[in-house]
């Protein structure tokens, strides 16, 4: 059948930290059926480039490299330009060629710039939308690049999917200790295990940040650990607009280790329905306030004189538009709010929420 050129085309963004396997993964990846009508933008960097080389391309997947400079610098333009000429490109008689698109980062881009593209660009966003963020991470060596490398840290911090790779080289205790590092760097994305480099498709593309499910699902992963519980509190200080090292862990702050704390996951709990108006105001305040230092938000609200949910998904200063689903997906009609940020203390959070209501 042939793709629909009305419908939003999903794009998945591959990311992880050199080596760890990104395009041994890929080529695992477009051997199943399910990968079919999938084109991939692969980002090349360095004087020879050699990636697209490794990559193997079916029948049925198309290819485009983009060789300029890391895609979270100099090349975001680049990424505009292919994205818009895809269509149009890889198509005949009115109907695409692809259904959906894979791009496979550098070892060293940051996610961010890339995401804000992607949502910013009004060309790009009235044809594409973001399925996911599927970061792959070195089993045997993602600890030590954690802690050498702050990109390696914002690669896992915004990922959907966390694919492990080289599981089956890593001892027991190296597993348990990536396991406990990752979640908490991360809470709210699954990990799963690829062996000799292969993972079902359906783990990795689908997962749609609309959806009902998936969010109800990261949300839970996030909120596993108590979150505090918020009825309408009034501005307790002033709000904290200037980089600080975080405060020390509570029993409902959750602090990544000491190794992690520039990057934090923040989550909470609203009992008390959110008027619409209010909300716009206030996410318009917070994005001013936090900027580029709030890695993603997300989350899945109870506004009032609504039925149904809202879903809310932003990178740094740009928002998803607000989404209403068909139906809460579970019992629990209480909103719930989740940020990644980098440099942010939890009392400015805290005065940030205190000022919704």
């Amino acid at each position: 059948m042939s793709a629909s050129t009305h419908q939003p085309i999903p794009i998945t963004l591959l990311t992880g930290f050199l080596g760890s396997g990104k395009t041994t993964l890929l080529n695992g990846l477009v051997r199943q059926p399910a990968m079919s009508r999938t084109l991939v933008i692969i980002n090349e960097f360095g004087e020879i480039p050699l990636d697209h080389q490794l990559f193997s391309a079916t029948e049925d997947i198309e290819l485009v490299t983009l060789d300029s400079g890391c895609l979270c610098c100099a090349v975001r333009g680049d990424l505009v330009r292919t994205l818009r000429d895809l269509p149009g490109r890889f198509s005949r008689g009115g109907q695409r060629f692809f259904d959906r698109v894979v791009i496979e980062t550098t070892g060293l881009a940051d996610p961010a710039p890339i995401l804000h593209t992607l949502m910013s660009e009004p060309r790009v966003a009235r044809t594409y939308r973001l399925d996911s963020v599927v970061t792959t991470v070195d089993s045997v060596h993602g600890e030590a690049s954690l802690s050498a490398h702050f990109e390696a840290k914002r690669q896992v911090a915004m990922a959907d999917r966390l694919l492990l790779t080289k599981d089956d080289l890593a001892g027991t205790a190296t597993r348990t200790a990536l396991h406990e590092r990752l979640a908490a760097l991360n809470p709210g994305a699954r990990c799963i295990a690829a062996r000799d480099g292969h993972i079902d498709a359906g783990e990795v593309f689908g997962l749609d940040h609309h959806s009902g499910a998936e969010t109800a699902a990261a949300l839970d992963r996030w909120l596993a650990e108590p979150a505090p519980t918020m009825t309408g509190l009034k501005l307790a200080e002033p709000i904290d607009t200037a980089p600080a090292s975080p405060r020390t862990g509570s029993a409902v702050d959750k602090t990544p280790p000491p190794h992690d704390t520039r990057i934090r996951t923040d989550s909470y709990v609203l009992d008390t329905p959110i008027a619409r108006v209010r909300l716009q105001t206030w996410l318009e305040f917070v994005l001013s306030v936090m900027g580029e230092r709030m890695l993603r938000i997300k989350g899945l609200l109870n506004l009032a004189d609504e039925t149904a949910p809202t879903v809310l998904h932003g990178v740094q200063h740009i928002l998803h538009p607000l989404t209403e689903l068909p139906e809460w997906p579970d019992d629990d009609r209480r909103s719930r709010l989740v940020f990644i940020t980098c440099d942010v203390p939890r009392h400015t959070l805290d005065n940030l929420m205190a000022a919704l209501y």
